[in-house]
């Protein structure tokens, strides 16, 4: 059972933005797929939690760009879990050109019972005879971002569409980058020059919801809080 899962693969055009490079929000949705594909490999994919009421839920990620790869570049995609907390643990990923490390990322993931709304112990998941890999691809912690920001106005809405729906019935992790970038013009993009984001997910939101987006700015990052009326659903931090 091997721990550390990869694959070659080229940029697909279906991840790529107007530079014809890896876009932001497609770095999540490549390390949303090979995690699922490595998942299933080590039995705790879809297909056998499934059946059990299980579904994993994804706390938080972080995600770093040194260097974006090209539309159609051959790439290697690299994942790994690693040693697992009682209830909660990360998995790390990587995007790779020959040895150089172009996208870092990271994301902690816990398991809930669908069925009951508990998180279920890691223990109960996890086959006992994986050993986990103990490095993590990001060394520095996830951000803490407040979840209130006091006297400011929305920036933006979004209105959660059918696409953006998951088989656990709420938007797709890999969905909110896609919301949140897509409130930027591609000139206001460029301008922020973004190499780190960080998504901190707070509550489930669903389809045809109405959504508003806050706005912050740190010094060298644009903290964002997206929300449903009163309650904090997602939190971001862009940085440079």
């Amino acid at each position: 059972m091997e721990p550390i899962f990869s694959r070659e693969t080229p940029i697909p055009a279906s991840l790529c933005d107007s530079t014809g490079r890896l876009s932001l929000q497609g770095a999540f949705s490549a390390f949303m797929d090979i995690a699922t594909d490595h998942a299933e490999y080590l039995g705790i994919g879809f297909s056998r939690l499934s059946p059990r009421h299980l579904f994993w839920l994804t706390v938080k990620t972080k995600i770093r760009f040194y260097d974006r790869p090209a539309m159609c570049e051959p790439v290697r995609l690299v994942t790994w879990p690693e040693k697992p907390g009682p209830v909660r643990c990360n998995r790390s990923y990587e995007i790779r050109r020959g040895e150089e490390l172009l996208v870092a990322g990271r994301t902690e993931w816990a398991v809930i019972n669908t069925a009951t709304g508990a998180i279920t112990p890691s223990a109960e998941v996890f086959p006992p005879e994986l050993d986990c890999v103990q490095t993590a691809s990001l060394t520095e912690s996830y951000a803490r971002i407040p979840d209130r920001f006091e006297g400011i106005a929305p920036f933006a809405e979004y209105r959660v569409r059918s696409t953006d729906i998951d088989l656990g019935g709420h938007m797709n992790n890999a969905a909110y980058p896609r919301a949140l970038l897509g409130a930027f013009s591609n000139r206001e993009l460029d301008a922020m020059n973004i190499r780190t984001i960080d998504l901190v997910f707070r509550a489930p939101c669903f389809e045809g919801e109405l959504l508003q987006m806050y706005k912050k700015e740190q010094e060298g990052a644009l903290d964002i809080r997206l929300a449903r009326g009163e309650d904090t659903i997602l939190l971001a931090r862009l940085a440079e």
